[in-house]
């Protein structure tokens, strides 16, 4: 087994090496590097047809019409056409959005962003599990919502909400569903023939894809969604995204998702088995809490606080394990998990949050070998602990001032 073990792939997977192969090919001389939009000559042509082809690829992925496929740079880009898109075109039927206090930064600073410009959001608290009642988000609408935006799965627990259901509401009521599947694609089952979507954001480095390319679904059917288009220039992608498309990042996206949709249910199936192991293990010690729902959960993420330690004391001890305290995008900063406190976690809490995610080349090696070593650090680290001495003790750890804490 080699070390350092990867155990991050919520925050992005590695490439897989059918994709990096392609990828390759579309790049340099030898390959079909033109520019999809020349199209008076074989070179541009050549290219025009990898990124038809490949937007097929994720189309079917979805079970949707390749005509509904925007690329865009990834999952951030997506958001932001699909929020800022639909709010400035329907700004006549009112400037009302409804999101939960659990999405990614990619959502919610976008929604800061259009509180600014006048826009009003209904951030929405979930139940401590991490799940949106459906009924909640009837509760919230209003006359003037536009749009709701919801993730399927969160980045930081794993957990997997009622889309369906919530969709059936907002079709009801006229109302557009915006559905950020960063987490979902490729490891669950998106079939928008019959899940009541109208806007899905995507990103190809969560599927073992490139970095930097990434797409939105825009439902045609049964009603045509329009959006105001962020970028403008030469009027690719049907106006919406402009900018020479990146046929290299494209085609590897398209093969990735190619890849997923064979594989999705073996994978899934092997990936929850080597998460469940790695669960009951840590679970053995004791005091250790759970993150999320138990049952609704995507295959790969494990969310643990390990009661009286601190995450950051946890991956110091094991440098060679690659885990994280929480979102990539957030992980430089100091303040708990925003999700966590979202969910009713007190700050030691949610300051002792470590996330395990997992993945196509994770071994069953690696995962005795991470309990192992978690283990044993975690027995050390609470022999040292102030607050697993509270604990023992049975006092409130939660009065302890953690900037104290060594």
């Amino acid at each position: 087994m080699d070390l350092p073990i990867y155990l991050d792939y919520a925050a992005t997977t590695p490439v897989d090496p059918q994709v990096a192969h392609l990828l390759i090919q579309h790049l340099s001389r030898g390959g079909v590097f033109g520019n999809p939009s020349s199209a008076t000559h074989p070179f541009g042509q050549a290219a025009a047809r990898a990124v038809e082809a490949a937007r097929v690829r994720v189309a079917t992925l979805l079970n949707a019409d390749p005509h509904e496929i925007i690329w865009t740079s990834g999952a951030t880009e997506a958001n932001n056409l699909a929020l800022q898109g639909a709010l400035r075109i329907c700004a006549h039927q009112g400037r009302h959005l409804i999101t939960s206090k659990t999405e990614h930064k990619a959502v919610l600073d976008v929604c800061r962003r259009l509180e600014r410009d006048g826009c009003v959001i209904a951030y929405l608290d979930p139940d401590p599990n991490g799940l949106i009642p459906p009924d909640r988000v009837a509760a919230a609408l209003r006359p003037d919502t536009v749009l709701v935006s919801l993730m399927h799965v969160n980045n930081e627990t794993g957990v997997v909400q009622d889309i369906a259901t919530i969709g059936q509401i907002t079709r009801q009521r006229g109302i557009l569903l915006h559905v950020d599947a960063a987490q979902s694609a490729g490891k669950l089952p998106l079939d928008l023939q019959t899940l009541p979507v109208d806007l899905l954001s995507l990103s190809a480095h969560k599927l073992y894809g490139p970095k930097g390319i990434g797409a939105l679904y825009v439902r045609q059917r049964p009603h045509r969604v329009r959006l105001e288009p962020l970028l403008y220039g030469g009027g690719q992608e049907r106006g919406l995204r402009a900018g020479t498309l990146p046929t290299h990042q494209i085609v590897a996206m398209g093969k990735a998702c190619r890849i997923a949709s064979e594989n999705m249910a073996v994978e899934q199936a092997r990936i929850r088995a080597l998460r469940d192991r790695l669960w009951y293990a840590l679970a053995a010690l004791g005091d250790v809490l759970l993150n999320g729902h138990p049952d609704d959960n995507v295959a790969g993420i494990l969310n643990l606080s390990f009661t009286g330690i601190a995450a950051e004391a946890l991956l110091t001890a094991i440098p060679e394990i690659a885990v994280s305290t929480g979102s990539a995008c957030t992980s430089a900063g100091n303040e708990p998990s925003h999700v966590l406190r979202a969910m009713g976690c007190d700050a030691v809490r949610a300051r002792g949050a470590v996330r395990f995610s997992l993945g196509r080349f994770t071994t069953a090696e690696e995962i005795e070998y991470t309990a192992q070593r978690v283990s044993a650090a975690i027995h050390r680290l609470r022999k040292l602990s102030p607050l697993w001495e509270l604990r023992q003790r049975g006092l409130d750890q939660r009065v302890v001032d953690w900037a104290a804490v060594p």
